[in-house]
């Protein structure tokens, strides 16, 4: 039989937990190491129980959920995050993405999405529930991409090209839009795509737009 998934879950409600534990336990591979009512105790509890996934409120009690992240984010990850939260702000998601969660759910969805979150991140795949995923990319899509002056000697990785694919990808631009706009064919747009992934170990076009995040390439 395959280890069990390890999951430790963080909200100032009791019931909550309660429930999602309940509903978690029917899941064979998953396993509820544990819980946390408080901010201060959620490092050194996951550390404890070993957990390989936690799911985390943002609106925890003496440390909040981004002041939980920071934390983790300075002493190093010991497990996967999921944010299941009641505010779907994307102030707040932007901020937890820079931090480093690998899913944001809102907790009026969370029975139908926290069982798929939970094996996605596990399997080191980004997960955002529609509605969030909806809401990233209108951030994206409101404003023209704003390139940081110094973007391309602060992203050695990527080709001056391939900065502005994933630019436009992060827009929402389609590829047909895209060739149409930089003067070149729809499979040299798909190439690029492919390559960019490639290089930055990427599976998904979320991904593509947290590293345009995470590395400034657009400025909403």
């Amino acid at each position: 039989m395959a280890d069990k998934i390890k999951i430790h879950l963080a909200d100032d409600h009791q019931v909550l937990i309660d429930g999602l534990s309940n509903l978690l336990e029917t899941v064979p591979n998953f396993e509820i190491a544990g819980s946390s009512l408080n901010g201060l105790t959620i490092y050194d509890d996951v550390v404890q129980d070993k957990a390989d996934i936690l799911v985390l409120d943002i609106s925890m009690p003496q440390k909040d959920g981004i002041e939980v992240l920071k934390e983790f984010s300075q002493k190093g990850f010991p497990c996967k995050v999921i944010i299941l939260s009641s505010y779907d702000d994307l102030k707040i998601i932007k901020e937890v993405m820079k931090l480093g969660a690998k899913g944001y759910l809102t907790k009026k969805c969370a029975g139908e999405n926290i069982i798929e979150a939970i094996h996605a991140v596990y399997q080191d795949q980004e997960y955002y529930s529609d509605a969030v995923r909806e809401k990233i990319f209108s951030m994206f899509s409101q404003n023209n991409p704003k390139l940081n002056k110094n973007i391309y000697a602060e992203n050695p990785i990527l080709s001056p090209r391939e900065i502005e694919i994933i630019t436009l990808i992060s827009l929402e631009y389609s590829g047909k839009e895209i060739s149409e706009k930089l003067f070149i064919s729809t499979n040299t747009v798909e190439t690029h795509r492919k390559n960019i992934m490639k290089k930055l170990n990427i599976k998904n076009t979320i991904g593509l737009v947290k590293y345009a995040l995470k590395n400034n390439l657009i400025n909403p």
